[in-house]
């Protein structure tokens, strides 16, 4: 435990809360919003830390009582209380002093395709489409659709969408990846279990200041947008196809009625590409490193199976299984979510030991 490094950050936490209270600090607007943002951030560690003091000056008071006879039995049963809520008070100040992701806060733009399994896997895709809707609506989360490529089965091929909200990316970054779904295909006129993959892409939102694209790198094309819709459907060309000719990203937005709302949006899409590209790049220098991490965020590797028969879902980088598919698939993925942030705080602490 960095007791010197938890010590700085309290004091800091204490100025910031002193500077809060100053009139000059209160009149200036950005000053302000800076400072409470430090200060939301520090507040976790400070009142860890304050939790942690407390118990240690319980824990030799405690110790000193063992000298007096009438006191011996209660004081021992009270050191091993404290000494079990001060190993929990310092797990937790371990996690919170790991390295934090700089993405975690950050909204996401999400891809979700279809894979192996033909229409099937279309429509397994329009299905998680629409279970990742649903959790963000149970955590109050906004989704702005921006790309869809429909079925006439009523599946997607591809599925693009934002979601925006409160550390969107630190809840649904680990689900990247193929996810496998076991089912009777409605189809399917023998009983027979069909197996069929979707792809998931979930990518941190670019700044603005982090990603700058020059114009003539790209190539714009607007086309007559597609599909079930609105009377603007086919009659005017408000769909946009931007391609970066540096890298050959190709992103498209038909889902506004206006061309420039849809450039907007495909820009938006685009700048989040290439920043996942160069986060990408850069990760290749720490491979090693996100080993120790819940899987690679590899999107050819498979994480999560959905066997709808034995009405159980799998994830296959923590072994954890449960038998509750239908709630899951209404958008109940909390306990899962928790479980995969939990072991991948786990595995950092291992590797901080190491």
């Amino acid at each position: 435990m960095n007791f010197e490094k938890l010590k700085n950050i309290k004091a800091k936490f204490d100025e910031l809360t002193e500077q809060l209270a100053k009139p000059e600090i209160i009149a200036d607007n950005k000053e302000w919003t800076r400072i409470v943002k430090e200060h939301s951030e520090l507040r976790p560690v400070a009142e860890a830390y304050d939790r942690l003091n407390k118990i240690s000056a319980d824990l030799s008071g405690a110790e000193e009582m063992l000298a007096d006879p009438e006191m011996a039995e209660l004081a021992a049963a009270e050191i091993e209380e404290l000494k079990t809520k001060r190993a929990e008070v310092e797990t937790q100040l371990k996690i919170l002093l790991l390295p934090v992701d700089p993405n975690d806060s950050k909204n996401v733009i999400m891809e979700i395709r279809g894979g192996a399994g033909g229409d099937e896997a279309a429509l397994f895709a329009a299905e998680l489409v629409r279970m990742y809707k649903m959790f963000a609506e149970k955590n109050r989360w906004k989704v702005e659709d921006i790309d869809a490529n429909e079925t006439e089965l009523g599946g997607v091929k591809e599925a693009v969408f934002g979601i925006t909200g409160a550390n969107v990316y630190s809840f649904l970054k680990f689900e990247s990846g193929v996810h496998r779904v076991q089912r009777v295909p409605e189809t399917e006129t023998q009983g027979r279990v069909h197996t069929s993959t979707v792809t998931v892409a979930v990518l941190p939102e670019a700044e603005d200041v982090k990603v700058e694209i020059n114009e003539k790198d790209l190539k714009i094309d607007t086309y007559r947008s597609g599909g079930a819709g609105g009377q603007h459907v086919n009659k005017t060309d408000s769909a946009v196809r931007m391609t970066h000719l540096p890298t050959g990203i190709v992103v498209q937005c038909q889902d506004e009625r206006s061309q420039i709302k849809n450039r907007e949006k495909a820009m938006k899409v685009l700048k989040t590409k290439l920043y996942d590209l160069m986060q990408s790049e850069a990760d290749k220098e720490y491979s090693a490193a996100r080993k120790n991490q819940v899987g690679t965020g590899d999107r050819s590797e498979r994480i999560r199976t959905y066997n709808f028969p034995q009405g159980r879902v799998t994830d296959h980088r923590i072994n954890m299984t449960l038998y509750s598919i239908e709630t899951f698939m209404n958008g109940d993925l909390a306990e899962m979510v928790e479980a995969l942030r939990i072991a991948d705080q786990t595995a950092k602490l291992e590797a901080e030991g190491e």
